[in-house]
């Protein structure tokens, strides 16, 4: 995950000897910030039941580094080319650690969701100055083989995050797995500290695009919080609305101000490369995939299965094993095919793995859920690495960082927006299973049946107290309200997954048209 890509015209390149320490250094680095990504995920079901967190605040603890990177990416790229990446790079990283710190000593939600979104903001610092680093200390004829190698280990770690959190939350807690971060990080800037030399593109930089970063940062939160609050606040209440309406105003300004910028943070002149658009609807829809699949299953596995930390952990290793194994192959393939191809197998894969999921239910059979979680993995490796390289071959290569920050700002979108929208799907179709189920009963349904459904920890005991059901009907009235809100938003899953293969399927055909 990185955007600034762009040869350095100022620089000074590392030792050859050293090259590969440079590589470790940052390498490190880009993996923790992508394992951040994802790792909180299966640590959520421990961190609500420790701090009493409601689903929208675990969706917010997720959704705010997401936020952060969307605001951030391409302005911190920017500021690194300017004023040395290394500088940076050091700076970010060392936030980043302090903001893990943070993370793992908050004792409300408030303080988590707050070192999560600043998280988010060093994490934009970390994705953005890896690629220049690492292009900067190898040669021409290593160079491709040392990108590869650090987009391998970021996909790696975006795939490994939630395996790796249900080990270590079993293990020693949800607090650890913001912790472990730390001493990471001060191993990281060890080995950067010898092996990583300064560089930065002076003449390439006209100056932050400080009014389109504003826009930006204000546009895209309210968006994501008006989607995440609104079930919560109500859709028609001023507030939601108010949100809304915001948003919109912003990010219209933010359009009108980038089409005029010299150097714009999402340049949409970009939007007429056919490629270009494959890479932005691929990594929109992906992002959207994994960030609700990666939600709702650790929690269906905690919640409906009674799974352990371990155990949930261990569910999702075929889907980090597949995508880790598949990825070299998807490499070569991706030299010999291009990229379309392979975007498209990919969703086709991921169709039919979020086809498989829609069958999630209290007693569904382990294979079916291994088969998803497969296939997802198989999805997912082919379209990580082709969604990339058909970024960059859109533009020339003084482009590149500007379009693989856009390309990457549309994934990060389509985490957040995709989750939001996911989970209000979630919530609607859970309240209305739970209410329909205790329509025939004489249960009193009122106000309480929401809360049921925004805190499954408390919902049995809610149960409990609201109803006259026997043990056995609560477990069964709590599994069906929880499956059928995850099949609802895996049905949403369904749809942008399909939606994105239709589209590249378009492409592909205007683009054989052009050329007939």
């Amino acid at each position: 995950m990185t955007s600034s890509t762009t040869a350095p015209k100022t620089a000074t390149k590392a030792p050859p000897d050293r090259k590969w320490w440079a590589f470790a250094g940052v390498g490190l680095i880009s993996f923790l910030g992508c394992i951040d990504l994802t790792i909180v995920n299966t640590a959520a079901p421990q961190i609500q039941a420790d701090l009493g967190a409601t689903v929208t605040d675990l969706q917010l603890i997720v959704n705010m580094f997401i936020v952060a990177l969307s605001m951030f990416m391409v302005t911190m790229g920017r500021l690194a080319d300017s004023y040395g990446r290394r500088r940076v790079l050091y700076t970010g990283t060392v936030i980043f650690g302090l903001a893990s710190l943070g993370a793992g000593f908050a004792d409300t939600t408030g303080w988590l969701i707050a070192f999560r979104f600043l998280q988010g903001a060093a994490g934009a610092i970390l994705y953005t100055s890896t690629g220049a680093i690492v292009q900067n200390a190898f040669p021409e004829s290593q160079r491709g083989r040392a990108i590869g190698a650090l987009y391998g280990v970021n996909g790696v770690g975006l795939a490994i995050g939630p395996m790796l959190g249900g080990v270590i939350v079993s293990a020693a807690g949800w607090h650890w797995v913001f912790w472990l971060n730390v001493p990471l990080v001060v191993l990281a800037l060890a080995l950067c500290s010898f092996s990583v030399r300064e560089s930065r593109n002076e003449e390439s930089i006209t100056g932050v695009d400080w009014p389109g970063l504003i826009l930006i940062s204000l546009g895209i939160p309210a968006l994501v919080l008006a989607f995440t609050l609104g079930g919560t606040w109500g859709w028609s209440s001023p507030s939601t609305l108010g949100l809304l309406g915001f948003a919109l105003l912003a990010l219209l300004a933010f359009y009108a101000v980038e089409k005029r910028a010299a150097d714009p943070i999402i340049s949409f002149g970009l939007f007429k490369h056919r490629a270009f658009l494959a890479a932005i609807v691929s990594d929109f829809a992906l992002a959207c995939f994994y960030t609700t699949v990666l939600f709702l299953l650790p929690l269906y596995l905690d919640e409906v299965r009674g799974y352990s930390g371990y155990a949930t952990g261990a569910m999702l290793l075929p889907c980090t094993a597949v995508m880790a194994v598949l990825s070299p192959f998807v490499g070569r393939l991706t030299d010999r095919f291009g990229p379309r191809k392979l975007l498209v197998t990919g969703f086709t894969v991921f169709t039919i793995s979020a086809l498989l999921f829609t069958r999630l239910s209290a007693d569904a059979p382990l294979t079916l859920i291994v088969a998803a979680l497969v296939a997802m993995g198989v999805a997912w490796g082919c379209v990580l690495g082709p969604a990339t390289v058909s970024a960059l071959s859109s533009v020339p290569e003084r482009q590149a960082g500007l379009a693989m920050g856009s390309s990457w700002t549309f994934h990060n979108l389509g985490g957040a927006i995709g989750l939001a929208v996911g989970i209000v799907i979630y919530r609607t179709q859970a309240n209305a299973s739970l209410t329909d189920a205790l329509s025939d009963k004489t249960s009193a349904v009122g106000s309480w049946t929401r809360d049921a459904v925004a805190d499954p920890e408390r919902a049995v005991t809610l149960l409990k107290e609201h109803t006259s059901l026997n043990g056995g009907e609560i477990t069964d009235v709590f599994n069906r309200m929880f499956t059928h809100g995850t099949q609802s938003a895996m049905w949403m899953v369904v749809g942008t997954s399909l939606a994105a293969l239709i589209i590249l399927g378009l492409l592909t055909l205007t683009e054989r048209r052009k050329k007939a």
